[in-house]
This record gives C-alpha cells, structure tokens and sequence, in this order.
C-alpha cells in the first residue's frame, strides 16, 4: 500500500518537512484557499503539485474538492457547481493526480462533541457523546421535531447535563458541533445552521441519494476520460445526527450507489473509523466485498460505548480488526497486479490520531497532530509488513 499522509497546505502546522521524516511517500491535499466551490485553476493546482514535489513527496490523492451544498440539494446554482466540478477534476487529473476523495455529508461533514477528551494513557481523542449531541440539539438549537430523535433516556441524561453547563461551555459546544471543521471555507452561526437543516429536511434521505446519484452520473463520465478515480467518504459519524439524510452509512448504502453508477471511476474511500462508527458495519467483510472499487484507505479505530457514543481509539484497538481490514486490502492489491491494473496499490493514510507528547500544547488541527498519526502509521505499517511476510512464507 501506499502510505500516506494528509497535508492541509501552507498554513498545516504539521509540514512537508515533518512529512517526509515519518517515511510516508504520498501526499494527500487540496486546494484549500479555494475551496469556495468554484473551479480549481491548474496553475493553481501545478503550483501545489510542485510545492510538494520539492520537498522529496508526491502529491497522491486530492481530499477534498468540496461538494457545494447547492450540489447536494439541488438548488441555487447547482448546475454551476458541477460545472466547476468538471473542471476541477480535469484539473488534477492532467497534473497527474487521478485519485479524488470527497464526501456527500450534509452541512456538518465529521462531526464531533469533544476535540481533546482525555484518554487513561493521559493523551487526547477526538469524542461523539450522545448526552453532549442531545444537550445541544434539544435545549440549545432547539431544532423542531428534535425530540422524536432521541430515545427518552437520552433526552433526560441530556436535560441533566444542559442545566449543569455553564454558558461557556454551551458556546464551546456550539463552536465545536457548528462552526469549526478544519479546510472548511465557511462557518454557520445558530440561525444559519437551523435553515440548512430546514432545507435538508425538505430534501429527505431519498432525495439526498437521488441527488448523489444524479451528480456522480455527471462527473464520472469526466473522472473515467480523464483515467481519475473519485472515491467517496463515508458519512461521519455514520447514523443520523440533527435530522440530517444519510446516505453513505451502510454496506447496503455502499452496494446501492456503486451498483447505480457502476463505472470503476465510481469508488469508495474505505473509512475504517467513519463506517466504524455503526456498530453494524463488518469492515473487514467490507473491504473484501468492494475492494475492486476502493481506491483510498482512511485506516483508524474507534471504541464505542453502550449509548452509541464513541472515540478515537489507538489505531490498533477498538471495534475494527485493522489486521484483517489490512490484509483484505493487501489481497485486493494482489488481485489487481495479477489482473494487470495500473491502480494496483492503494494509497492509505493513518487517520485521526491521539494528541501526544510534545504535541499536547501546540497550535494543531484537531485529529491530525503529527506524533499520533506518526505513531498510528508505523503501527499500520508493522502490519502490513506481518501479513506480507505470514503470506510468502518467511514467518510462520
């Protein structure tokens, strides 16, 4: 596999410098000073390709060209939008990078109650509390129908836990669920979230998909002539948060939408942290079922608790077996060479790892600190060099 390592530009306090030293090869960016859903210029785009190649990498995978929200809902300048998107994507392609990753999530993208929750080791992970989720969603937002959304144990502990915050951590809160998400190009405020919940509502999970259907049956065509492959993100968390349509949640989500749009250009990032947060997911059955159209891999893990809360947990531990995860993606790439596939190796990156050490203090962007994602990379990267060697015989 091709290690990796997501790069959020100039400004990432985690640099090309630093990339290179934890021995990744392949960078995954985007163009996140234009990420205002207009097209990407290829001078723009060679610029960033050249920048990365003079520090000894390459640029890899593009995450994210963004999906405008008036793509998703159909609505406003859309057909605009996927325009832009067109030419975007033609843009990366003839700079040589084919493997583009982006989401369908509505307004929210991942989300999270708590960027810097402690773990017993004494670092931090990223942490989706229901308690936290329902406090807000019920007594803050106060969004219409929001009680139907949460089972009567959930609105009384979240009832509990509202009335004992203080304003400030009612705002910290907000900032954390609304207005915070790093290479985002916007933030709302309360009234401008609740209208886009609004305007989603109106559009329903199975308008949401014909949506996303509609838009992959226009730009895959462009991905497949330009020899790219587009490959989408799993919603995260993958169940229904502020009412919001889901439509990348499942296995079944996943079969539905590949079998729609059945063009090889037409594939999956295989997020072992978002698909992991339903408790439901088989990943490793995952990976073998669709490994013929994954053509990226997020590997992380997360723990989930009794109420469906969750965090980010070592790469290694919680719900998911990375170890079979990872040799199904192996085999996959071992089929694809045998097949003769120019896309034989799949990029992969360590995803969302725990702030540590050093790290803890320093100006970073939440899940993407350097120590923890260095520390998940060579994890992963004893793994694969395990399964390797297990399958040619060298180790028994």
């Amino acid at each position: 596999m091709l290690e990796s390592w997501r790069w959020f530009g100039p400004e990432d306090p985690v640099t090309l410098a630093h990339v290179r030293q934890t021995g990744a090869t392949g960078v995954v960016s985007a163009l996140h000073h234009l990420n205002q859903g207009g097209a990407w210029p290829e001078e723009e785009v060679r610029k960033r390709r050249a920048e990365i190649e003079a520090a000894g990498l390459r640029w890899a995978v593009v995450e994210s060209i963004a999906v405008a929200e008036e793509i998703k809902t159909r609505t406003g300048a859309f057909r605009d939008r996927i325009e832009d998107y067109k030419q975007s994507i033609r843009a990366v392609a003839r700079a040589g990078v084919r493997t583009i990753c982006y989401n369908f999530m509505a307004v929210t993208d991942w989300t999270r109650t708590d960027l810097a929750w402690c773990v017993p080791s004494g670092g931090y992970a990223l942490r989706f509390d229901w308690t936290e989720l329902a406090a807000y969603d019920l007594f803050v937002l106060r969004r219409p129908g929001a009680e139907a959304d949460h089972p009567p144990a959930r609105r009384a502990a979240a009832e509990k836990r509202f009335h004992a915050m203080s304003e400030g951590e009612i705002g910290a809160l907000e900032r954390v669920l609304i207005d915070w998400l790093p290479a985002r190009e916007f933030v709302y405020d309360r009234a401008g979230f609740q209208r886009m919940l609004d305007i989603y509502r109106d559009v329903g999970t199975d308008g949401m998909r014909e949506n996303l259907i509609a838009f992959l049956s226009e730009i895959t065509p462009v991905a497949a002539e330009e020899g790219a492959r587009l490959c989408i993100h799993p919603d995260d968390p993958a169940f229904p948060i502020f009412g919001l349509p889901r439509v990348m949640s499942t296995a079944a989500d996943t079969r539905a939408l590949l079998e729609a749009v059945p063009d090889r250009a037409n594939g999956l990032t295989l997020c072992t942290g978002a698909f992991g947060s339903h408790a439901a997911n088989d990943l490793p059955a995952m990976a073998r079922e669709f490994g013929p159209r994954i053509h990226f891999a997020h590997l992380r893990n997360v723990a989930i608790e009794p109420d469906g809360s969750f965090h980010e947990a070592d790469h290694l531990d919680g719900a998911t077996d990375m170890v079979a995860v990872v040799a199904a993606l192996l085999s996959e790439e071992a089929r694809r060479r045998a097949e003769g596939r120019e896309d034989a190796t799949i990029p992969m990156r360590p995803d969302h790892g725990h702030l540590l050490v050093d790290d803890i203090g320093k100006r970073v962007n939440p899940g993407y600190s350097c120590i923890g994602r260095l520390k998940g990379l060579a994890e992963l990267r004893g793994v694969i060099r395990a399964v390797e060697a297990f399958r040619e015989g060298r180790i028994h």
